[in-house]
């Protein structure tokens, strides 16, 4: 039987948030069972702060997640700390930022899987509940399409294709199961066009964005240095930012989710049509432990400075 659990200790980070370009601090604190994950904005008054993790509280999709409470406090790109706190098997923290935006950090999960694990997890003492998806359920837009469908465990496949022939089209399925988040998945970054950062900007967008946060493509180039961690990182990030937005469930999903050119607006909507649909899932207690047994592998770039090293 799994159980609920939350990290052993706080955790703080310091960083720009991606898309206003804001300097954040983003505090990860115990919480006891049942909280479930609750962002905190403590540069608002209490009164307004609290907004919880939910598909319901999406409010913008344009290139993250942004959650937006009654009070009209919001909270923006926190897809890859959602997915990284669901690819750990974290369940009940605070998130205390002092700003509308979690900081990008390396454009990745790596750091807070890095220090989640460092900390360790313990338990909260009541068992897990997943979200077990009987019937299939699929939303579809201009070529875009999500679905969940019945599975025996938690599995994702996707899809991406671009003109750019840095990225082209990729594919990859996974199963999520113990360590498959933080071994296959954490590192990977966030990507964009360079002829789009310039139209980003102009709406207030990527304001924070850099080669240190973000994989930047041009004509079949990759402009980063270190070049990529993985050889197909673009279609593991959209995997990464899709365990974030199906996290926003408030449990885990027993079942495969399948997305073609895909996004943060599908899984969302996604979400909103299975919850809108009672039978086509039911409540069950989770068998499996969803807890990594291994840290993430060295990154591409401490590899190749080990071996010029050597």
């Amino acid at each position: 039987m799994a159980m609920r659990r939350t990290v052993n200790e706080q955790l703080e980070f310091r960083g720009t948030g991606l898309h206003g370009g804001q300097a954040a601090i983003l505090q990860i604190v115990p919480a006891p069972a049942g909280t479930g994950i609750v962002f905190i904005r403590s540069d608002l008054p209490v009164d307004e702060a609290r907004i919880p993790a939910r598909y319901d509280l999406v409010n913008d999709t344009r290139l993250c997640t942004k959650l937006t409470n009654a009070h009209g406090a919001s909270v923006s790109t926190i897809e890859h700390l959602m997915a990284a706190l669901a690819g750990t098997g974290v369940h009940d923290v605070v998130i205390r930022v002092d700003g509308p935006e979690v900081p990008i950090l390396d454009g990745s999960s790596l750091p807070f899987v890095r220090d989640i694990l460092r900390v360790g997890l313990k338990d909260v003492g009541i068992p897990l509940d997943c979200i077990r998806v009987l019937k299939p359920i699929e939303v579809e837009s201009n070529g875009r399409v999500a679905r969940l469908v019945p599975a025996k465990r938690t599995e994702i496949s996707f899809t991406i294709d671009f003109d750019d022939p840095a990225i082209g089209r990729q594919s990859l399925a996974l199963a999520l199961g113990e360590d498959a988040f933080v071994a296959e998945l954490a590192e990977c970054r966030t990507f964009c066009l360079l002829s789009e950062v310039e139209a980003l900007r102009q709406a207030g967008l990527a304001r924070g964005g850099g080669l240190e946060n973000a994989i930047v493509v041009d004509r079949g180039r990759v402009l980063n240095p270190e070049g990529l961690r993985r050889a197909d990182e673009f279609v593991r990030h959209k995997i990464l930012d899709a365990v974030g937005d199906l996290a926003l469930a408030g449990a885990p999903i027993i079942g495969r989710y399948e997305g073609e050119r895909s996004g943060h607006e599908m899984t969302n909507l996604l979400l909103r049509a299975l919850f809108a649909a009672p039978d086509s899932w039911e409540w069950a207690e989770a068998e499996l432990e969803v807890v990594p047994v291994r840290q993430p592998r060295p990154l591409f770039a401490e590899e190749k400075a080990a071996a010029l090293a050597s």
